[in-house]
């Protein structure tokens, strides 16, 4: 485009004290009124506040702009914000550049603001430079298979499960054991309603086996996954090893999370010494006849080897040592602890309700935690100044929610991420906290991080609402800012791209003139592995041309 047609508004945002506490951004401003194809120049409190959206709309409008550049924070969280602002003005939404001031200045360089607000300068140039090679885009539109496959029966997934159906959609729910349920069916009884989980289990087990659009494979995993939102094709192997080819929109991951068997600590043996969930099944027959109880809190948990702390297990302690004063006021219930993590009033209110039946409770330092042996618990209580010597009928260990076997290889089929605990990483945790970066797969409940049957069952409504706007719609907008081929003849078809693509995205296919890469639109995340890789050059990066970064790159050693 020649410089003589380019109209581009620079809007440079305070941020409040954020990004003008260290950084003159009146400087920055005046600077960028001076660069080329610049005929707006706006200074703003808060770019991203409604006045300051109405600004960038009256820009575009009044000044007749083809370009847009706004200098703020990062635009992982408000480049949807400002792109939208163009759209509503009339101006396609992808001749928009956003500049990182904030992290990439007065974040980093809070003691230097002269060095912070050079170097803001140079970068609102070089996105100056890069917008005047922007291209007016349209968004891609797919199509959406009107069916969902959820992988996981317990309580998150029958949740997930019931919901999309009694919104119209069919659901494949997917069971790797011969009945659904998960850890709930290993559970006493549920706080705060003080109910069996017994009778939860089947009223959700029940509500999705008799709905019409639920088809429930117990005893059944997924051995394969391919394509893209809209077009997932999974291999489903059912009992006897036979595979049935399932057509999904959308996948939700509801696999769950176990309970640690704490082999090798505090004396485990599954017998004397066990844990709540085993504990649980022993309150179930009526039991334990026994004196004393002793729990342990924390028993594989925030240590080297696992270093989270899994948020339930104090919740459940507390549950069951009130639950076992009740039934028996006699039985004397000990509490070991580090920390009590009781998250909310509810949980607050059952630590109260604990002390008022005679639960005691013994705080132990990390570097000091209870010796369990000989069927006795020996602890130092740094609160009574004195060691405490147990002698417990059984001892209950409270051990961490883990990620189960098979996460790595689901994370590989799926092709999303899982966090350094090998539960699955959501794409963001405040932004997107039930979607992967995949689109078009969900999370929820205890594969996504532990999480209490209250949450997940919520996660799991958000999920189901999530997931119905594609499958209900019948198609999905995707943005163009993906690989293309931009040179058929160049292309050899080599296969290099498509085995360095980790979305799956590039397939190679034989056409008149040989074998060829084909891209799937869909599925690409424009991460740009495929065009760094490709030693022919024929593979071209939307909206991330070589023209766009030779011109930032020029601009950058101009002064």
């Amino acid at each position: 485009m020649a410089e003589d047609e380019l109209r581009i508004g620079v809007f440079v945002c305070k941020c409040g004290t954020n990004i003008a506490g260290f950084l003159d951004t009146a400087e920055v401003a005046e600077y960028a009124r001076g660069l080329p194809g610049v005929v707006l120049v706006q200074e703003n409190l808060f770019t991203c506040s409604e006045a300051g959206v109405a600004e960038i709309r009256r820009g575009i409008q009044e000044h007749d702009l083809n370009r847009v550049v706004v200098a703020a924070c990062t635009p992982r969280t408000h480049e949807p914000i400002f792109r939208a602002a163009c759209q509503d003005a009339g101006l396609n939404k992808f001749l928009f550049e956003f500049v990182n001031i904030r992290e990439h200045c007065s974040w980093v360089h809070k003691s230097e603001p002269e060095p912070a607000t050079g170097k803001a300068k140079d970068l609102v140039r070089m996105g100056v430079a890069r917008a005047a090679f922007l291209e007016p885009k349209d968004e891609i539109v797919v199509g959406v298979e009107p069916r969902a496959l959820v992988i996981g029966g317990g309580i998150a997934g029958m949740t997930v499960a019931y919901h999309l159906a009694e919104l119209g959609c069919e659901v494949y729910l997917v069971e790797r054991e011969e009945e659904l349920g998960g850890l709930l069916r290993h559970i006493h009884s549920i706080y705060p309603a003080d109910l069996p989980a017994s009778e939860i289990l089947m009223e959700a087990a029940n509500a999705v086996r008799e709905h019409p659009r639920v088809n429930v494979l117990v005893g059944s995993e997924v051995a394969g996954v391919a394509g893209y939102i809209g077009k997932y094709d999974v291999q489903v192997r059912q009992r006897g090893g036979e595979i049935t080819p399932i057509r999904v929109g959308v996948i939700v991951v509801a696999t769950g999370a176990d309970e640690l068997v704490p082999e090798g600590i505090m004396g485990y043996d599954g017998e004397r010494v066990v844990t709540q969930l085993e504990f649980e099944r022993v309150l179930a027959a009526g039991g334990p006849d026994a004196v004393e109880v002793v729990m342990i809190l924390c028993a594989g948990s925030r240590m080297p080897d696992r270093v989270y702390c899994s948020r339930i297990c104090c919740a459940a302690a507390l549950k069951n040592a009130v639950l076992l004063r009740r039934r028996n006021p006699n039985t004397r219930v000990w509490v070991l602890y580090r920390d009590l993590m009781t998250i909310g009033v509810r949980y607050e209110q059952l630590l109260q309700e604990a002390k008022e039946v005679g639960v005691r409770f013994v705080n132990y330092a990390p570097d000091a935690p209870p010796a369990v042996e000989d069927g006795r618990v020996v602890v130092w209580g740094p609160v009574l100044a004195r060691t405490l010597e147990l002698t417990p009928d059984i001892v209950v260990l409270s051990s961490p929610l883990v990620a189960p076997e098979g996460a790595q290889e689901m994370s590989r089929m799926l092709k999303v991420a899982l966090d350094e605990h090998h539960f699955f990483l959501e794409a963001h945790l405040k932004l997107r906290p039930l979607d992967f970066a995949t689109d078009g797969i969900f999370v929820c409940g205890t594969a996504r991080w532990p999480a209490s049957i209250e949450e997940s069952i919520s996660q799991a409504r958000g999920v189901a609402a999530r997931a119905a706007v594609p499958l209900m719609r019948g198609s999905v907008c995707v943005e163009p800012l993906i690989s293309i081929l931009a040179d058929e003849e160049l292309c050899r078809g080599c296969g290099l791209c498509r085995d360095l693509c980790p979305y799956g995205a590039i397939e190679i296919v034989e056409t008149p003139r040989g074998p060829k890469a084909k891209m799937h639109e869909a599925a690409c995340k424009g991460c740009g592995v495929c065009g760094a890789s490709c030693y022919r050059r024929a593979i071209r990066m939307s909206h991330f041309t070589d023209e766009q970064f030779v011109a930032q790159i020029r601009a950058a050693f101009q002064q």
